[in-house]
Formats: structure tokens, C-alpha cells, sequence
């Protein structure tokens, strides 16, 4: 049986912003920010953050983490990061007096997460460029790149397999699923991205 979803809320009494878009099948649960130590590290497959989470709670979670992964755990980790959770992560670094032509989104290695999203609808989102990202967290040694900004050299989307195990996707800039309900290509992120979280090991 396929361990459930986590979305790590900031609030106590938010649910996940797509919660009515989950695909079929898939369970999705919400966790309070604060709560997160006492959840069973094996309990979720998957552990979705967004942007806005305390960082500095969730670094302190760290030992909480290395435990996560070793159960196989996914990780999908939005925003800019300054309070690294890992001892391999570093902190980001910004795109500095960014032009409009360097917040292009290029798709640089098929994934599932990606896969059929035009890189124009990441790059300008109701007609303006900059949302998706403005800098990047420095992949680690081994990591997969998966999506650039900046004429290809900021690397702002990666995955990475931690030394503990399970898996690691990481995105420099606004959470993935802002895109949920777009009407073009972006719309599929959110679902391609639940699906490989539940997918676990199975898929790359």
C-alpha cells in the first residue's frame, strides 16, 4: 500500500492550496508545521514544503529528516533556502540585477514532474516573467539538474538522492503548484509532481 502524502502547513488550519486536486487514489494528509517532530518519520511517503514554512523550525527538524529519508521518504522543498536542512545543502543565491531574458525557463533532463510542460508557461505567468524563480539552492554533488534559469548556468530545479536514502526535489522559487489551476501546460505540474511523490523508488 502506498504510504501517504504530507503537506507541511504553516498554519495550523490550512489545508494544501491544492488539496481539491489531487489525483485519484492518492491520499493526501496535512501536517502543522509545529507537529512535525511528532509524526513517525515512516508515516508519509512523501513530504511536500512550501515556501513559507519557518526555516529555522524545519532545519532544527534535521535528525527528523535524516530519519525520513532513511525510511525512503520523498522531499519536495520550495523557496529560497536559508537555513539549510542538510549538511549537504547550501544556502541560495540570487540572481544579481536580473534582466527579464535571464528568468527563462529552460528544461534541461526528461522527468515526470516536467514532462510535457512547455517552458514558456513556467517563464511568464500572466504575462509576466520572474515568478518561477530568481536564483537558485546549489545541488549537491550527484544531483540530477532538471530545470535552469539564467541562460542555463542557475540551476534552480534538481533532484538529488541523500546518502540516508529516499529522495530529494528541490525548487529555488515560488511553491510548484501555484500553477494548479492554470488553463495551459504549467496546470499539469502539480498533478505529474503527486504522482511521482506516490510513486516513490519506482519512478526516477
Amino acid at each position: 500500500m502506498t504510504r501517504p502524502i504530507a503537506y507541511l502547513s504553516p498554519r495550523a488550519d490550512a489545508q494544501a492550496p491544492f488539496a481539491g486536486l489531487v489525483p485519484d487514489g492518492l491520499n493526501l494528509s496535512t501536517i502543522p508545521e509545529r507537529a512535525l517532530p511528532d509524526q513517525p518519520p515512516d508515516r508519509f511517503g512523501a513530504l511536500l514544503v512550501p515556501m513559507h514554512i519557518d526555516q529555522r523550525r524545519f532545519a532544527a527538524a534535521g535528525p527528523w529528516i535524516s530519519k525520513f529519508f532513511q525510511a525512503g521518504g520523498t522531499l519536495v522543498f520550495n523557496g529560497l533556502l536559508a537555513y539549510p536542512f542538510h549538511p549537504a545543502l547550501a544556502r541560495f543565491q540570487p540572481l544579481a540585477r536580473p534582466r527579464v531574458d535571464q528568468f527563462r525557463v529552460r528544461i534541461m533532463a526528461d522527468h515526470p514532474v516536467w514532462r510535457g510542460v512547455d517552458s514558456d508557461d513556467l517563464t511568464f505567468r500572466r504575462g509576466v516573467a520572474g515568478f518561477y524563480g530568481r536564483g537558485c539552492n546549489p545541488p549537491p554533488p550527484g544531483a540530477r539538474i532538471v530545470g535552469t534559469i539564467d541562460h542555463g548556468r542557475c540551476r534552480i530545479d534538481w533532484q538529488w538522492h541523500p546518502p540516508e536514502g529516499g529522495r530529494l526535489l528541490m525548487h529555488a522559487g515560488n511553491d510548484l503548484w501555484m500553477y494548479a489551476r492554470d488553463k495551459n501546460s504549467a496546470g499539469a505540474l502539480t498533478p505529474q509532481l503527486l504522482r511521482w511523490c506516490a510513486a516513490e523508488e519506482t519512478v526516477s
